[in-house]
């Protein structure tokens, strides 16, 4: 099969969520002896020199970057607020990134487009127009969750007003698109089931993030080593903020009085100037890593406290591979094949937090089995290839 990737972002380097679960697909389809080519945006909020990208993914992927400018628009936000169409899924309209894809329809044939996230859908009807090939939405999230959620915790009540508009103008648009194309792969079962039961009238299937386990080295945990927390994950994401926020503020008080010594590190790209400059007692701001699987397995036990978002939380499966304890709120393990206190632990209020943290601290041997269990949980159902064959049939599936 030969098949065109149509991404917001770049998959390359992929140094967040969103394009690491788009370059696992790449390269599995890569793999599986199938022709991809690639063609993404280049915008200010994900910027890449595409002089930095090796030579040899370029020619395994064709990768083609066309810039975008994402810069919020407050003229352009204030008309929207009257046309009744979502604001976020506008801003990544481009009569540049049209013309290119036109080009590329223009002299190559594919077999299926995939459109990475709603934010590409604007671009359906060019595709439908120059190519024959079956179109798929790769819906990473169910995006406008992700704004209700934060809409619900935002105390401001004009701002709330605002976030609540574009949570429904977002939610009017991914119900309706979605039936427009061939087949949408949602990447959690929970999310592919309210897809069909919001009325898609299209094939769904899930298809997580997949990971190569021999990547992901183990590391047990010695008596002798220092314990410490820590917390990985793209720090100019909203969910993000807002859960590190809400640990900090909530529960690490109560974490450093009853273990002084006890520290957290908090690592993620584009962390904000007004976050870095916040002092807690033994937090250390580390920033963007230049490798996170080196960082993961630096520390000891995983701290992921989101109160919103939607899909499914990268970080989590990466450390799930290394083998480590992992704390999470229900909202950040949703979608992930997971037990309760088995292979995850669950805490949603701060005092259930603090007794998490408590239970590792004093007890090596469950993070040791509940690190265990997370790797074996991964090697079952997230294993990349694994993951590929399905997405495979389900091509043949609407193709056919």
């Amino acid at each position: 099969m030969k098949i065109l990737i149509l991404c917001n972002k770049s998959p390359y380097p992929a140094r967040e969520g969103g394009p690491m679960a788009i370059n696992m697909i790449i390269e599995g389809l890569i793999s599986a002896n199938h022709q991809v080519r690639v063609l993404a945006m280049n915008t200010n909020k994900y910027s890449v020199n595409p002089d930095d990208i090796p030579s040899e993914y370029r020619e395994k992927t064709g990768i083609e970057l066309v810039d975008v400018d994402l810069t919020f628009n407050p003229v352009k936000a204030f008309i929207n607020l009257f046309t009744g169409r979502s604001f976020h899924v506008e801003r990544f309209i481009s009569g540049a990134f049209s013309l290119k894809l036109k080009e590329i329809l223009e002299k190559e044939q594919f077999d299926i487009i995939q459109f990475e996230m709603p934010f590409m859908s604007p671009y359906l009807d060019l595709a439908r127009k120059y190519s024959s090939a079956k179109t798929v939405l790769r819906a990473h999230n169910i995006e406008h969750l992700i704004w209700e959620r934060i809409s619900q915790t935002t105390g401001n009540p004009l701002k709330r007003k605002y976030l609540r508009y574009l949570a429904h103008t977002l939610k009017k648009h991914e119900l309706t698109v979605i039936n427009r194309f061939d087949g949408v792969a949602a990447i959690t079962k929970n999310d592919a089931d309210f897809f069909i039961l919001s009325g898609c009238s299209v094939p769904v299937i899930d298809i997580p993030f997949g990971i190569d386990l021999s990547c992901y080295p183990e590391q047990h945990i010695e008596s002798s080593s220092e314990i410490s927390l820590f917390s990985i994950g793209s720090m100019n994401w909203i969910p993000n903020q807002e859960g590190i926020l809400w640990f900090l503020e909530k529960v690490w008080p109560a974490v450093t009085e009853k273990y002084p010594s006890l520290k957290f590190y908090i690592a993620g790209r584009e962390m904000p100037g007004w976050f870095r400059e916040k002092q807690y007692h033994n937090v250390i701001m580390v920033g963007e890593v230049e490798d996170a699987i080196k960082f993961i397995n630096s520390h000891t036990i995983m701290i992921v406290p989101l109160l919103s978002g939607s899909g499914i939380r990268i970080k989590i499966i990466e450390g799930m591979a290394c083998g480590k304890p992992i704390i999470s709120t229900s909202v950040g393990a949703e979608g992930i094949h997971y037990t309760k206190h088995e292979n995850i632990l669950i805490a949603d209020e701060p005092q259930e937090y603090l007794e998490m943290i408590s239970k590792c601290l004093n007890d090596n041997f469950l993070m040791e089995t509940i690190g265990m269990k997370a790797r074996e949980l991964v090697r079952i159902y997230y294993a990349r290839d694994l993951i590929i064959k399905k997405l495979l049939a389900f091509y043949q599936i609407i193709s056919s």
